[in-house]
């Protein structure tokens, strides 16, 4: 049995990039593995969020991940401030990185290429505080995107130097997790790129009938085929792609022949795939609904993930400080 951890940023609602992407995958994998499912809480403090704000994504990221399907009967589901031990752990950790490697990471870079007036140590030391979260639970796989596939690569390398330094085989070397043919991709409703939070381009877990429609009628196309079996531009690939996982392969079938031969009609394409969308994304959003109308539910679901995971974390720990040399006297 692998131990499985994922976190997510409190930046915003979940959408259907994520259900698709990892949410579904998921809900399978707590019943195969050892999985710990967290929110970054205190990862987002590094772009000064609005207190009120995080606090308010925190409690709908916790809902929307059991109502996607998320058990804390099986999984250990938490936020991340309820376990401070990370923090005790990333300053451990930290002894062993170092600024120039740090500084030399890609996200690093890139956030200080945009946000040049905020550049922070927390920034800076973001993948120690990612390798904490790991190590913490000495997590085997990790599954992460492409832009955290740096990070990760720094939590073997952290845990390959704290092994060698004090000659002992505790820490091991996390690999990412690869869903195979279960990788899905959703792209955005624009026309090019994934769906993501900061491109504009989701539809949300949380969106009503008639904000999904209006979305998805707004969805860039192309003009058209013009000549029969021409290639699909990316556009209506994209569609299609979100077709693959929302509705029946026979409606998507009927669809690519249509293009195929011309006679589609992108109004109706676009009509079919909202429908398919809200079919969807129904049973979800109100059970999303019920979940947030249930504090009490929410903060016993939050308080019995973070004891679970705060064992977890002692475990190591104490560990951790014995191998160190830190001893009560």
């Amino acid at each position: 049995m692998e131990t499985v951890l994922s976190g997510i940023r409190p930046t915003g609602q979940l959408h259907l990039g994520n259900y698709f992407g990892a949410l579904r995958n998921f809900t399978r994998m707590q019943h195969t593995d050892r999985c710990f499912f967290f929110i970054a809480d205190y990862h987002a403090l590094t772009t000064h969020p609005d207190p009120k704000m995080l606090h308010i994504n925190v409690r709908d990221i916790m809902a929307e991940y059991l109502a996607a399907g998320l058990d804390p009967e099986v999984a250990t589901i938490y936020v991340q401030s309820d376990v401070p031990q990370v923090t005790e752990l990333a300053q451990l950790l930290s002894m062993h990185a170092y600024v120039g490697e740090l500084e030399r990471t890609a996200s690093f870079k890139d956030k200080v290429r945009k946000n040049p007036n905020n550049v922070n140590a927390g920034l800076l030391c973001y993948p120690v505080l990612m390798a904490a979260d790991i190590l913490l639970h000495r997590a085997t796989r990790v599954p992460v995107g492409k832009d955290q596939e740096q990070h990760l690569e720094l939590t073997r390398l952290y845990a390959r130097r704290f092994n060698s330094i004090y000659g002992v085989d505790f820490f091991p070397e996390s690999q990412p997790y690869n869903f195979g043919q279960d990788l899905v991709k959703i792209p955005g409703l624009n026309g090019t790129g994934k769906m993501g939070k900061s491109e504009g381009n989701c539809i949300y877990l949380s969106d009503e009938d008639d904000a999904i429609r209006k979305k998805v009628m707004k969805a860039v196309t192309d003009s058209g085929p013009t000549e029969p079996n021409s290639p699909v531009s990316e556009p209506i690939q994209n569609i299609f792609t979100i077709m693959e996982s929302v509705s029946e392969p026979s409606t998507l079938e009927f669809f690519k022949e249509r293009y195929a031969d011309c006679s589609i009609r992108y109004g109706d394409l676009k009509k079919q795939l909202a429908e398919d969308i809200i079919r969807t994304v129904t049973p979800i959003r109100e059970r999303i609904k019920q979940i947030k109308a249930d504090d009490n539910y929410l903060s016993r679901v939050a308080a019995e993930g973070a004891a679970k995971a705060r064992e977890s974390a002692d475990a190591t720990l104490a560990e951790v400080r014995r191998i160190m040399g830190i001893y009560k006297l």
